[in-house]
This record gives structure tokens, C-alpha cells and sequence, in this order.
């Protein structure tokens, strides 16, 4: 199933992209589309229901229909950085031993097509296409990868938008350079893992005004899926409605030449992971 929000920020409802691309309105069965749902097995069966039989829906018009991000409530965010072999050759970086984990607030998290703000002060504003794993069943102490895929509900299209300069130079954890209002967005839809059989056989692409700046693929993740989801459970609790963004391929700003093209108020950017759908946001000064 293919899961999103829409309407206002903070008003958005529960609603579903149906097989043949008609946006089907799902408030009448559920609340939102949140940790609570993925984790009740009887409400996702009536949406499952709901998704085989969508004529049952109300259609929604789709024109000028705001998509929030596609969950709602979320617990943590937690972030996996150095997690591809051609990101890390080209920052330089050792490849880790051990994921290398920061945090997001939820706070970041904007919709697909909302505003980017640049901080101000910042110099160094970078791009990074990331798949998103939103977790459905409560995770501790797991044994095993394929035990942990088991505790998937779904994945989306992520940009893990990071100011370089407050991550890097500004001394502490990267979290300062990781946590700037927008800089989160998430979605159009949270897919069910059900229709993403591989995760490690997914296309990221992101483009900057238009010029292809990520070209990448989840075969070359240091830590699979899997493994980070395994791994982050002997040290955390990861409950429905947890977020795992999974780190980013080769061609961010910060691995490119001198004077790199950090981003700026007024510019777009796109991307896009294979069956996850598409997202475009444009750039302001915060």
C-alpha cells in the first residue's frame, strides 16, 4: 500500500494512493497514519481491505492538495551517517567499523513540496537523498537481520538536509548541523514493506536546479537495512512510528571540488528513490 497524508500543516488526514493513482480519502477508517496504526493489526487489515476494494473510498481531488509527510506522531528519528562505500571515498572518511548514529527531532519533518529554510549564518546548506524505514513492531534486542526486516512496516523518500559548517566545524556531535527547522523532509508516501521486497535494491537519485547531482543505489549501504535495524535495537528501544533514515550515496556538496555548490535561498531541489515516490522543495532564507 502506498500511505499518505494530506491537507494543512498540522490538519493533514489519513489517505491512500489506490492502484490506478486515484487518491482515496481513508478518515473514515482511521485516524492518521501514525505508530498507533502500524502497530494495530486489525486497523491495518481494514485498510488492507479497503486498498483491495478502493471504489469503497472517497476520492479525493488531488488539485492543489497539500502532502504532508506521510506519518504522523513520529517517536525518534534516528540517523545512520558513512553508510555508503562511494559517500565515504568521497568525503575522505574511513569506512566505519560500527554505524555511526545522530538524531533528528521530529520537528524537522516538513512534507515532500514544503519550503527548506537556509539558517541563518549558514554557508554550507547540503543536500542528501536518504531512504527512510518506519518501524512497525516495537524492537529490542533483536538476533538477527531478517528478524529485524520483520519489524518493518514501510519505507519512504527522505532528504537528510545538513548545514556542514554546524555539523563539522562548530565543534560537539553533528547534531546542530543536522536539526535546523526543515530539515527533515519526508515522503509523498510511506510504503508498506510488503510491496518493497529488497530494500537493498532501491535506485536514489536528487537533482539540484534541475542538474543531476545523486545517482545512487541501496546495494552499496556499508549497513544494510537489516543490520542497522538489529544493530540500533541492542542500544535502543525502537517502537511503531520510529524513523531510521539510512544514510546517503556519493555527490552531496561537501564530497565535490572546490568552491563546493552549497545550496542557497532560490534554488530547487528534487529527488527520488525507486517506488517510493518523488519529492521538490525550494529553497528560502529562515
Amino acid at each position: 500500500m502506498k500511505l499518505l497524508r494530506v491537507g494543512t500543516a498540522g490538519a493533514e488526514r489519513p489517505a491512500l494512493l489506490d492502484r490506478d493513482g486515484t487518491l482515496r480519502d481513508l478518515s473514515g477508517l482511521v485516524p492518521d497514519i501514525d505508530g498507533d496504526l502500524l502497530a494495530d493489526e486489525s486497523a491495518l487489515a481494514r485498510v488492507r481491505a479497503a486498498a483491495a476494494a478502493p471504489d469503497g473510498l472517497p476520492a479525493l481531488d488531488a488539485e492543489g492538495l497539500r502532502v504532508g509527510p506521510p506519518l504522523g506522531r513520529i517517536g525518534k528519528i534516528v540517523c545512520i551517517g558513512l553508510n555508503y562505500h562511494d559517500h565515504a571515498t568521497e568525503t575522505g572518511a574511513a569506512i566505519p567499523a560500527e554505524p555511526i548514529l545522530f538524531f533528528k527531532a521530529p520537528d524537522t519533518v516538513v512534507g515532500p513540496e514544503d519550503t527548506v529554510l537556509v539558517p541563518r549564518g549558514s554557508r554550507k546548506t547540503d543536500w542528501e537523498v536518504e531512504l527512510a524505514v518506519v518501524i512497525g513492531r516495537t524492537a529490542r534486542y533483536l538476533d538477527s537481520a531478517e528478524e529485524a526486516l520483520g519489524h518493518v512496516a514501510g519505507y519512504a523518500t527522505a532528504h537528510d538536509v545538513s548545514e556542514r559548517e554546524f555539523q563539522i566545524e562548530r565543534g560537539g556531535t553533528w547534531d546542530k548541523g543536522k536539526n535546523c527547522e526543515t530539515f527533515n523532509p519526508l515522503g509523498p508516501w510511506l510504503v508498506t514493506a510488503d510491496e518493497v521486497p529488497d530494500p537493498q535494491a532501491l535506485l536514489l537519485r536528487l537533482w539540484v536546479n534541475g542538474e543531476l547531482k545523486q545517482n545512487g543505489t541501496t546495494a552499496d549501504q556499508i549497513f544494510p537495512v537489516g543490520e542497522v535495524v538489529r544493530y540500533l535495537s541492542q542500544f535502543m528501544t525502537l517502537y511503531p512510528g520510529d524513523v531510521i533514515n539510512t544514510g546517503t550515496p556519493a555527490g552531496v556538496a561537501l564530497g565535490q571540488p572546490d568552491p563546493k555548490p552549497y545550496l542557497r535561498a532560490g534554488d530547487v531541489v528534487e529527488l527520488e528513490i525507486e517506488g517510493l515516490g518523488r519529492q521538490r522543495q525550494e529553497l528560502k532564507d529562515a
